[in-house]
């Protein structure tokens, strides 16, 4: 019972919150205007600026966030226990995660839709956009990375899944045809492919699972197949292929937690998910894996999206603001979707704790349930080092499937339903980050006058071969695509960074218009502080620390090599520094900028208006 008290609590408090935490945000706060002329209509080219329905650019903005994200995290985390991993994703994602993307889109529909390091430059110096540039592009290097290998090890592990998500592609181009080219409705055709993506599943899981034969690295091989996609998707227009494709991802989200929460409510009920004897709420010290980094700081970092998440700020500056066809709507699309990605979450941490306790299959036929299940995830007999990011994703995929198993779905079906779930929408957030690096890598070349890295073609290559080299670090067995949990950390310290310095810019934007801070400028030192406590500590701790094989090598008189260690120290290290730096801009301009506006924008060329009005006549309504 305690596990379906804790679901129907969740997203009550969470309704709660979007009526009055959200509501102040948005009238008391930000003043969000139904009459203010927002980017995708001042801008308007119907590639990346699109005036867009609230409800299509929910499911863009939300898939695009959500990802693997909110399952990683909690699925790893759980080891120390669900209760602390519970309680940070329900604070964090109200007070933290759901304030920073409404401040990054608010802020960025008041820039023309500029990304959150264009207006650091005006709004703190033009330094900080170099700098807050420098730092989103290691950040969505390692997005990349890792959410690229976690879709390889989707479908190296459940071959069922790989159909549904690719057939997902053609879908949503024909829906995006349909749609832009053709002045069609769009939720009907969205629910038929999402009929068909479930069909598809069917025949995955039990006549058509696609994979490569044994001995094949398919971990690599997925990987470069999935950012060279990302390559093509990236530069397509919105409407083409990324609008539709969320739109659909959205609906299986609805769908698929329904039938989770579903089953969630049956499995409670009739006491097959029993959370408390399932897994510990607080780990005992003999509980943890050995090696394992401390839960403080460390829970704020491996829990990163469902509470809050710096990568975020991308989406809701870099595509989200580009889209948003009335500022009003900025409530719903920012603040709501962070709620029910909390949500997600929640589900998440449960599915890993009650459904993985409702029974686990072992190799040897056994299934074992409760707590001894659990600990074939989470055994404190595993080294840390021997987890693997493949077996933590696949703790929610196995509890998950259990939830749907108490509702007479067949359990070979339901794996592959929660699998395709997982990899669907990792594969949103990689079109979305691919999209997004084009941007700063294209920003970034402006800033520093490298015309040819201006070219779209030329930074989306920079963007996946970059990514793909960071997912190519090898694990502790040394093969290749196999390091993802050795990166997830650097990815939690530096989309935390990040978020930290989104913060700022949301602080900047209302200290310079004698707006309330507070509510911003506490999350902003949590999300400072929290994370360089985390890198500081995985860079220079004395046993597992990136500092030290380097350190090694040079009292050793070894020549320097592109280890896993070295390539995490450098990114880590460039990580803090960047960020320290950007601080003291900030630290040393703030007394002098409260109630003093930034410059302005420059007007906007006389004849965009025109160009803007002819593409709208040539190219047929929007979605």
């Amino acid at each position: 019972m305690l596990t379906l008290l804790i679901a129907v609590g969740a997203f009550v408090g969470y309704l709660v919150a979007y009526h009055t935490y959200g509501r102040w945000l948005s009238r008391k706060i930000f003043n969000l205007d139904t009459d203010a002329e927002v980017p995708s209509r001042q801008l308007q080219d119907n590639v990346d600026y699109v005036p867009t329905k609230k409800e299509v650019i929910f499911g863009h903005h939300f898939t695009s966030i959500a990802g693997t994200g909110p399952i990683v995290g909690p699925a790893i985390a759980v080891f120390w226990g669900w209760l602390p991993a519970l309680i940070w994703v329900l604070f964090g994602s109200i007070f933290i995660g759901a304030v920073h993307d409404f401040g990054a889109l608010v802020v960025s529909l008041r820039n023309r839709g500029q990304t959150v390091g264009d207006v650091a430059g005006r709004l703190i110096s033009p330094r900080a956009r170099l700098l807050f540039l420098l730092i989103l592009f290691f950040a969505l290097t390692i997005v990349l990375a890792i959410f690229g290998l976690v879709i390889a090890s989707i479908f190296a592990m459940y071959p069922e899944s790989v159909l549904s998500v690719w057939i997902e592609v053609p879908l949503a181009i024909a829906i995006g045809y349909w749609v832009h080219k053709k002045g069609g409705g769009l939720l009907i055709p969205s629910i038929i492919a999402l009929a068909l993506m479930y069909i598809a599943i069917w025949v995955g899981a039990y006549h058509l699972p696609i994979g490569f034969p044994e001995g094949w690295n398919s971990i690599v091989i997925w990987t470069i197949i999935l950012l060279t996609y990302c390559a093509i998707a990236s530069v397509l227009p919105v409407w083409t292929l990324l609008q539709p494709r969320d739109y659909i991802n959205s609906h299986q989200l609805v769908l698929a937690l329904g039938l989770l929460f579903i089953g969630l409510i049956v499995a409670g009920l009739t006491g097959q998910a029993d959370l408390m004897a399932s897994a510990p709420a607080i780990a005992d010290a003999k509980e943890i894996p050995a090696g394992a980094p401390p839960i403080w700081p460390f829970l704020f970092i491996t829990i990163a999206c469902g509470a809050v998440s710096g990568f975020h700020c991308l989406v809701s500056s870099g595509t989200s603001s580009k889209q948003v066809e009335n500022e009003a709507d900025a409530q719903y699309v920012g603040y709501g979707a962070m709620l029910l990605e909390g949500g997600l979450a929640v589900v998440v941490i449960l599915a890993c704790c009650a459904g993985v306790g409702m029974g686990v299959e072992t190799a040897d036929g056994t299934t074992l349930v409760g707590v001894e299940a659990w600990r074939t995830k989470y055994a404190s007999s595993i080294a840390w080092n021997d987890f693997k990011l493949s077996m933590k994703v696949g703790a929610f995929v196995d509890g998950g499937a259990n939830f749907l198993a108490a509702i007479g779905i067949p359990i070979k079906l339901a794996t592959g339903i929660i699998a395709v779930l997982v990899a669907s929408f990792a594969a949103t957030t990689l079109d979305s980050a691919t999209r997004l690096q084009r941007y700063v890598i294209q920003e970034l070349a402006r800033t520093i006058n490298v015309k040819p890295l201006e070219k779209k073609y030329v930074a989306t290559g920079v963007a996946v071969v970059s990514g793909g080299s960071m997912a190519m670090l090898p694990g502790a067995g040394g093969k290749l695509g196999t390091g993802g949990l050795i990166l997830w950390p650097l990815f939690g310290a530096t989309n935390q960074l990040l978020a930290g310095l989104a913060f700022m810019v949301t602080v900047f934007y209302l200290w310079r218009r004698n707006k309330p801070v507070m509510f911003a400028f506490v999350p902003m030192m949590i999300m400072l502080v929290m994370p360089a406590w985390a890198l500081g500590w995985q860079l220079f701790n004395e046993q597992t620390g990136w500092f030290w094989p380097l350190w090694n090598m040079i009292q050793q008189n070894r020549p320097w090599g592109w280890v896993n260690d070295h390539l995490l120290l450098g990114i880590g290290l460039a990580t803090v520094v960047l960020q320290v730096w950007m601080i003291l801009e900030g630290v040393l301009l703030l007394p002098n900028a409260k109630g003093v506006l930034e410059e302005s924008l420059p007007p906007l060329p006389v004849n965009a208006t025109i160009a803007t009005a002819n593409a709208a006549e040539t190219t047929g309504p929007n979605c």
